[in-house]
């Protein structure tokens, strides 16, 4: 995919692996729009990089959301990528006494139902351009999960399997479809503990191995797959689903 060039809107652009992949974009010359709920980051962001667009939006308010569209399209009528990587993720016991099934409905909205509803949104706009791609951010979760993050990993192996049915959907048009698929990346996701976590693949590390896989062009079935998240991927197809699984629940 061309990396210069490109007018990109970022969701969840504010923090993470959204900002991250915002800086780099911004920086090989694309218009960039990055998209968050909380103001002064994303005031923070733009003063630190002029150029970058910031728009404020719950995606979690309908109205919000089909209003940010609206204007997006609006505003950049030759909008060619979309990265969906809005995303919350919350620990859960579901047996529990005090379990709030509150905290399920809002993951799922937030990271299954407003992408959804996003995405059709801007296809209008997006297929109006000689070339297009749309980055949906799942996570090596997806394939084999957490026991104590139930419904986070769930939202991420529907997105996987929703941008397969996608892809093959506009499989007719200019637009590409990619799947990004983090493994453990320092970042405040979990919260303020996984940023500092040893155990986690560093922020900057991770999106440098993204960046030169963008660039290469070394995406087997659409897939961003650094080398730290193929174990995950691969488990159940090398037979070691079992394995996986239990290793990474042993605590």
């Amino acid at each position: 995919m061309e990396m210069t060039g490109n007018t990109i809107l970022v969701t969840g652009g504010t923090s993470g692996i959204g900002r991250a992949l915002a800086e780099q974009f911004h920086s090989r010359s694309n218009q960039v729009i990055i998209a968050g709920r909380r103001q002064p980051l994303l005031d923070e962001i733009t003063a630190e990089r002029p150029g970058i667009r910031g728009i404020q939006v719950d995606l979690d308010d309908e109205k919000s959301l089909v209003a940010f569209a609206d204007g997006v399209a609006a505003e950049f009528p030759d909008l060619n990528m979309l990265v969906n990587n809005a995303g919350i993720s919350r620990e859960e016991n579901i047996v529990g006494e005090d379990f709030d099934f509150a905290t399920s409905r809002e993951m799922i909205h937030t990271n299954i139902l407003a992408k959804l509803q996003l995405t059709g949104l801007l296809l209008p706009v997006l297929r109006q351009q000689p070339t297009a791609t749309i980055i949906t951010t799942s996570s090596g979760l997806a394939f084999v999960p957490r026991h104590n993050f139930p419904t986070y990993c769930a939202t991420k192996a529907f997105l996987h399997s929703w941008v397969q049915s996608l892809r093959t959907q506009l499989r007719e048009t200019a637009i590409k479809v990619l799947e990004l698929i983090p493994p453990y990346v320092q970042t405040e996701l979990a919260g303020p503990d996984q940023a500092r976590d040893p155990n986690a693949m560093p922020l900057g590390t991770y999106i440098a191995e993204v960046v030169g896989l963008l660039e290469s062009g070394d995406l087997p079935n659409g897939e961003i797959l650094v080398e730290r998240v193929k174990q995950l991927r691969s488990a159940e197809r090398m037979g070691k689903y079992d394995e996986v699984y239990s290793t990474l629940n042993a605590s």
